[in-house]
Parts: structure tokens; C-alpha cells; sequence
């Protein structure tokens, strides 16, 4: 059977929707029903060092007030905390708490079952070579959150 291009894009996004879905039920299954994964992408972006609104925004690719909206959820629930800049009083730096620790731990360890069902399905050696051609494809893009729409944070 013959794909065409658009079927490779349908396929990929399809993947990261079923991934992403099935970890947001995991996590509200363990305890985290406020915390949906475009939200743990943005944990994992502050615990990188994006300390501001406007650096979270051009990370995840969003807007300045998107990212604000984000960081305001993400601290009312707990999982971040904004902290006295010691060298600009004026201004507050983003930190990741223990309990957004605890959830990114949690996301980590869902995302593995998650990759280990899908090892299970096409064995792992043909995930293995997979997920390396996809690195070989993406390149430095594979990791990037940067990338535009990948969150979906801008409706959050």
C-alpha cells in the first residue's frame, strides 16, 4: 500500500495525539487530574530554565500572555512557584516545585509504559529503529519544544 505524504503527517500527529491522550488519562488516573500533558511540557521547559512568561512563551512557541495563562494554572495547583530575583527585585523567576517534580516524575515513567505497549505491539527492535529514524529525520527537532503547535498551550 502506497502512502503519500500527508498520510506520514496524519500518522505522525496521530501518534503524538494518542501518546499525549492516553498519558493525560494515566496521569488523571494517578492522581494529577488538573495536570494535562501540554501542561507537563511546560513544567519540563521551566525546569530547562525558560524563568519567565515571555521565555516559556518563545520555548513552546505561544504567546506572551498564553504562557502567562499557563504559569498562573500551573501555580495556583501547585506545581510552580515564583521566587524573588536576588539581582532585580523588580522582577520574579519561575521554579518548578517538588510537587511538579513529582508530576514530571510521574509523566516520565507513563510516557516509558506508554513506549513499552508500543514495543510490545511491533517488538523492540522495530520501535528502537523507529524512534532512531525519527531522530535521523528531525534532527535537533525531535527535542524541541520551540517547535510550533506541539503543546497546544495557546488554548489552555
Amino acid at each position: 500500500m502506497s502512502r503519500n505524504g500527508a498520510d506520514l503527517a496524519l500518522l505522525l500527529l496521530g501518534g503524538f495525539r494518542q501518546l499525549a491522550d492516553r498519558a493525560g488519562s494515566e496521569l488523571l488516573r494517578r492522581g494529577y487530574p488538573e495536570l494535562r500533558p501540554a501542561q507537563e511540557f511546560a513544567l519540563r521547559a521551566i525546569a530547562g530554565g525558560a524563568d519567565s512568561a515571555s521565555e516559556l512563551g518563545r520555548r513552546l512557541s505561544v504567546s506572551k500572555q498564553a504562557a502567562a495563562k499557563v504559569i498562573s494554572v500551573l501555580e495556583e495547583r501547585g506545581y510552580v512557584a515564583r521566587l524573588n530575583d536576588v539581582s532585580d527585585s523588580r522582577r520574579k523567576l519561575l521554579s518548578v516545585t517538588p510537587l511538579g517534580h513529582e508530576a514530571m516524575a510521574q509523566g516520565e515513567a507513563i510516557f516509558d509504559e506508554l513506549r513499552a505497549d508500543w514495543a510490545h505491539k511491533i517488538g523492540p527492535a522495530e520501535l528502537d529503529r523507529l524512534q532512531r529514524n525519527l531522530s535521523i529525520l528531525l534532527g535537533d527537532a525531535a527535542i524541541d519544544l520551540d517547535a510550533s503547535g506541539i503543546t497546544g498551550l495557546a488554548d489552555e
